[in-house]
Protein backbone atom coordinates (compact mmCIF):
# COMPACT_ATOMS: atom_id res chain seq x y z
CA UNK A 1 0.00 0.00 0.00
CA UNK A 2 1.59 3.33 -0.99
CA UNK A 3 0.95 6.92 0.51
CA UNK A 4 -0.95 8.00 -2.92
CA UNK A 5 -3.57 4.94 -2.20
CA UNK A 6 -3.79 4.12 1.20
CA UNK A 7 -7.63 3.96 2.40
CA UNK A 8 -8.49 4.96 -1.01
CA UNK A 9 -11.09 1.63 -1.09
CA UNK A 10 -12.40 3.26 2.25
CA UNK A 11 -13.02 1.39 5.45
CA UNK A 12 -11.01 1.49 8.83
CA UNK A 13 -11.37 4.45 11.15
CA UNK A 14 -8.84 6.55 9.58
CA UNK A 15 -10.56 5.60 6.19
CA UNK A 16 -8.95 9.10 4.06
CA UNK A 17 -6.97 10.30 6.49
CA UNK A 18 -2.87 12.10 5.58
CA UNK A 19 -0.73 11.09 8.48
CA UNK A 20 3.06 12.05 8.67
CA UNK A 21 5.13 9.98 11.22
CA UNK A 22 8.50 11.16 12.10
CA UNK A 23 10.69 8.46 13.46
CA UNK A 24 8.60 5.88 11.50
CA UNK A 25 11.55 3.52 10.80
CA UNK A 26 11.31 1.16 13.77
CA UNK A 27 9.87 0.98 17.24
CA UNK A 28 6.59 3.09 18.27
CA UNK A 29 6.75 5.25 14.98
CA UNK A 30 6.94 1.93 12.24
CA UNK A 31 4.35 0.07 14.57
CA UNK A 32 1.80 3.15 14.23
CA UNK A 33 2.98 3.55 10.72
CA UNK A 34 1.34 -0.05 10.47
CA UNK A 35 -1.64 0.51 12.37
CA UNK A 36 -3.05 3.89 10.53
CA UNK A 37 -2.65 2.36 7.12
CA UNK A 38 -4.32 -0.75 8.39
CA UNK A 39 -7.45 0.93 9.61
CA UNK A 40 -6.98 3.32 5.98
CA UNK A 41 -5.19 6.40 6.86
CA UNK A 42 -2.37 7.22 3.85
CA UNK A 43 0.90 7.40 5.78
CA UNK A 44 4.46 8.63 4.74
CA UNK A 45 7.09 8.28 7.55
CA UNK A 46 10.58 10.87 7.49
CA UNK A 47 13.28 9.41 8.91
CA UNK A 48 17.15 9.93 8.57
CA UNK A 49 16.97 7.29 5.67
CA UNK A 50 14.18 6.92 2.87
CA UNK A 51 14.14 3.47 1.64
CA UNK A 52 10.93 3.39 0.05
CA UNK A 53 8.09 5.22 -1.87
CA UNK A 54 6.35 6.51 1.41
CA UNK A 55 9.14 7.36 3.03
CA UNK A 56 10.80 10.97 3.26
CA UNK A 57 14.62 11.53 4.55
CA UNK A 58 15.55 14.36 6.51
CA UNK A 59 17.95 14.96 10.01
CA UNK A 60 14.71 16.90 12.40
CA UNK A 61 17.65 19.09 13.92
CA UNK A 62 17.73 20.45 10.49
CA UNK A 63 14.72 23.43 9.84
CA UNK A 64 15.28 23.94 6.00
CA UNK A 65 15.47 19.94 5.29
CA UNK A 66 12.32 19.15 7.76
CA UNK A 67 10.50 21.68 5.72
CA UNK A 68 11.43 20.10 2.41
CA UNK A 69 10.42 16.89 3.75
CA UNK A 70 7.03 18.05 5.19
CA UNK A 71 6.20 19.77 1.95
CA UNK A 72 7.52 16.38 -0.22
CA UNK A 73 5.30 14.24 2.16
CA UNK A 74 2.21 16.24 1.24
CA UNK A 75 3.02 15.85 -2.48
CA UNK A 76 3.23 12.29 -1.80
CA UNK A 77 -0.09 12.27 0.82
CA UNK A 78 -1.55 14.33 -2.04
CA UNK A 79 -2.49 17.12 0.53
CA UNK A 80 -1.02 18.06 3.76
CA UNK A 81 -0.95 15.57 6.40
CA UNK A 82 -3.61 16.01 9.13
CA UNK A 83 -2.36 13.51 11.20
CA UNK A 84 1.23 13.69 13.03
CA UNK A 85 3.02 11.22 15.20
CA UNK A 86 6.60 13.13 16.48
CA UNK A 87 7.85 10.30 17.22
CA UNK A 88 11.69 10.31 16.46
CA UNK A 89 14.10 10.19 19.50
CA UNK A 90 17.28 8.64 20.76
CA UNK A 91 18.26 7.54 23.97
CA UNK A 92 21.78 7.92 25.67
CA UNK A 93 22.37 6.15 28.98
CA UNK A 94 25.29 8.48 30.83
CA UNK A 95 25.30 9.98 34.24
CA UNK A 96 25.19 13.71 34.36
CA UNK A 97 28.96 14.35 35.29
CA UNK A 98 29.97 12.81 31.42
CA UNK A 99 27.50 14.74 29.90
CA UNK A 100 29.25 17.46 27.25
CA UNK A 101 27.51 19.86 26.32
CA UNK A 102 28.25 18.22 22.73
CA UNK A 103 26.19 15.25 23.47
CA UNK A 104 23.53 17.61 25.82
CA UNK A 105 22.81 19.66 22.57
CA UNK A 106 22.20 16.62 20.07
CA UNK A 107 20.05 14.82 22.42
CA UNK A 108 17.79 17.97 23.24
CA UNK A 109 18.24 18.51 19.49
CA UNK A 110 16.36 15.20 18.14
CA UNK A 111 14.34 14.72 20.78
CA UNK A 112 12.80 18.32 21.16
CA UNK A 113 13.97 20.74 18.71
CA UNK A 114 12.63 18.33 16.61
CA UNK A 115 9.33 17.25 17.42
CA UNK A 116 9.22 21.55 17.29
CA UNK A 117 10.71 21.91 13.83
CA UNK A 118 8.42 18.82 12.51
CA UNK A 119 5.40 20.19 14.44
CA UNK A 120 5.90 23.64 13.28
CA UNK A 121 6.59 22.40 9.33
CA UNK A 122 3.15 19.77 9.98
CA UNK A 123 0.78 23.31 11.24
CA UNK A 124 2.08 25.65 8.63
CA UNK A 125 1.58 22.99 5.77
CA UNK A 126 -2.17 22.27 6.82
CA UNK A 127 -3.31 25.68 8.26
CA UNK A 128 -2.12 27.92 5.85
CA UNK A 129 -2.41 25.91 2.68
CA UNK A 130 -5.09 26.25 0.55
CA UNK A 131 -7.82 24.92 1.97
CA UNK A 132 -6.18 26.22 5.60
CA UNK A 133 -9.03 28.50 6.75
CA UNK A 134 -11.32 25.05 7.29
CA UNK A 135 -8.12 22.26 7.98
CA UNK A 136 -8.55 20.66 11.57
CA UNK A 137 -6.41 17.68 12.45
CA UNK A 138 -4.51 16.37 15.49
CA UNK A 139 -0.81 15.59 16.76
CA UNK A 140 0.67 13.27 19.36
CA UNK A 141 3.96 13.87 20.71
CA UNK A 142 5.65 10.60 21.91
CA UNK A 143 7.79 11.27 25.69
CA UNK A 144 8.47 9.42 28.30
CA UNK A 145 7.78 7.96 31.50
CA UNK A 146 11.45 9.63 31.93
CA UNK A 147 9.83 13.38 31.58
CA UNK A 148 8.10 12.74 35.42
CA UNK A 149 9.81 10.16 36.82
CA UNK A 150 14.20 9.87 37.47
CA UNK A 151 15.77 6.88 37.86
CA UNK A 152 19.17 6.86 38.95
CA UNK A 153 19.48 3.57 37.92
CA UNK A 154 19.71 3.91 34.38
CA UNK A 155 20.63 7.81 34.12
CA UNK A 156 20.03 10.21 31.11
CA UNK A 157 19.45 13.85 32.12
CA UNK A 158 19.39 14.50 28.98
CA UNK A 159 16.82 12.26 27.69
CA UNK A 160 14.93 12.56 30.75
CA UNK A 161 15.19 16.60 30.21
CA UNK A 162 14.45 16.56 26.54
CA UNK A 163 11.22 14.53 27.71
CA UNK A 164 10.09 17.01 29.65
CA UNK A 165 10.49 19.78 27.63
CA UNK A 166 8.15 17.75 25.36
CA UNK A 167 5.32 17.72 27.33
CA UNK A 168 5.62 21.49 27.53
CA UNK A 169 5.74 21.64 23.96
CA UNK A 170 2.60 20.02 23.94
CA UNK A 171 0.88 22.24 26.33
CA UNK A 172 2.00 25.36 24.42
CA UNK A 173 1.28 23.57 20.95
CA UNK A 174 -2.22 22.93 21.98
CA UNK A 175 -2.79 26.11 23.61
CA UNK A 176 -1.90 28.06 20.27
CA UNK A 177 -3.29 26.09 17.85
CA UNK A 178 -6.77 24.71 19.40
CA UNK A 179 -9.15 23.97 18.01
CA UNK A 180 -7.67 23.26 14.94
CA UNK A 181 -5.53 20.93 16.24
CA UNK A 182 -5.40 18.86 19.29
CA UNK A 183 -2.22 17.81 20.56
CA UNK A 184 -1.76 15.20 22.92
CA UNK A 185 1.28 13.33 24.21
CA UNK A 186 1.75 9.59 25.16
CA UNK A 187 4.17 8.43 27.96
CA UNK A 188 5.53 5.10 26.92
CA UNK A 189 7.00 3.53 30.24
CA UNK A 190 9.47 0.20 29.50
CA UNK A 191 8.71 -0.28 25.87
CA UNK A 192 10.13 -3.39 23.64
CA UNK A 193 11.98 -1.39 21.30
CA UNK A 194 15.32 -1.19 19.88
CA UNK A 195 15.70 1.92 22.18
CA UNK A 196 15.18 -0.41 25.28
CA UNK A 197 18.37 -0.75 27.43
CA UNK A 198 16.99 -2.42 31.00
CA UNK A 199 16.37 -5.64 29.21
CA UNK A 200 20.38 -5.56 28.42
CA UNK A 201 20.89 -6.73 32.18
CA UNK A 202 18.07 -9.67 32.63
CA UNK A 203 18.35 -9.65 36.13
CA UNK A 204 17.94 -5.88 36.76
CA UNK A 205 15.23 -6.25 33.91
CA UNK A 206 13.11 -8.90 36.03
CA UNK A 207 13.23 -7.02 39.50
CA UNK A 208 12.30 -3.64 37.45
CA UNK A 209 9.15 -5.20 36.71
CA UNK A 210 8.54 -7.16 39.86
CA UNK A 211 8.97 -4.32 41.82
CA UNK A 212 8.25 -0.91 39.95
CA UNK A 213 5.76 -2.19 37.04
CA UNK A 214 2.02 -3.62 38.62
CA UNK A 215 1.59 -5.31 35.21
CA UNK A 216 4.70 -7.21 35.41
CA UNK A 217 5.83 -7.18 31.75
CA UNK A 218 7.42 -5.12 29.62
CA UNK A 219 4.87 -2.63 26.99
CA UNK A 220 4.96 -3.66 23.73
CA UNK A 221 5.27 -0.83 20.20
CA UNK A 222 1.51 -2.36 19.41
CA UNK A 223 0.12 -1.22 22.26
CA UNK A 224 1.57 2.25 22.24
CA UNK A 225 0.26 2.96 18.36
CA UNK A 226 -3.17 1.98 19.60
CA UNK A 227 -3.10 4.52 22.44
CA UNK A 228 -1.46 7.06 20.23
CA UNK A 229 -4.23 6.55 17.33
CA UNK A 230 -6.85 6.63 20.08
CA UNK A 231 -5.34 10.03 20.46
CA UNK A 232 -5.95 11.30 16.72
CA UNK A 233 -9.08 9.90 16.36
CA UNK A 234 -12.08 11.67 16.43
CA UNK A 235 -13.17 9.51 19.76
CA UNK A 236 -10.59 12.20 21.30
CA UNK A 237 -12.20 15.10 20.26
CA UNK A 238 -12.58 16.59 23.09
CA UNK A 239 -9.03 15.27 24.37
CA UNK A 240 -6.00 18.07 23.90
CA UNK A 241 -3.20 19.25 26.19
CA UNK A 242 -2.93 16.06 27.82
CA UNK A 243 0.13 13.57 28.23
CA UNK A 244 -1.06 9.74 28.61
CA UNK A 245 0.93 7.36 30.30
CA UNK A 246 1.22 3.78 28.53
CA UNK A 247 3.72 2.33 31.54
CA UNK A 248 2.16 -0.52 32.87
CA UNK A 249 1.75 1.62 36.05
CA UNK A 250 4.98 2.62 36.75
CA UNK A 251 4.23 6.19 37.14
CA UNK A 252 2.19 5.24 40.58
CA UNK A 253 3.57 2.66 41.58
Amino acid sequence: MSASDGGAAGGGEFAGRRALISGGASGIGAATAALLREQGARVVTLDLTADGPDQVAADVRDERGVEAAVARAAELLGGPPQLLVASAGVYPIKPLCEIDAAEWDRVLGINLRGAHLVGRAFARTLLEGENGATASGAIVNVASLAATNADASEPAGHYAASKAGLLGLTRQQAAEWGPRLRVNAVSPGVIETPMLRITDDPATAAAYLRERVPLRRLGTACEVAHTIAFLLSDRAAYVTGAALPVDGGSSFS
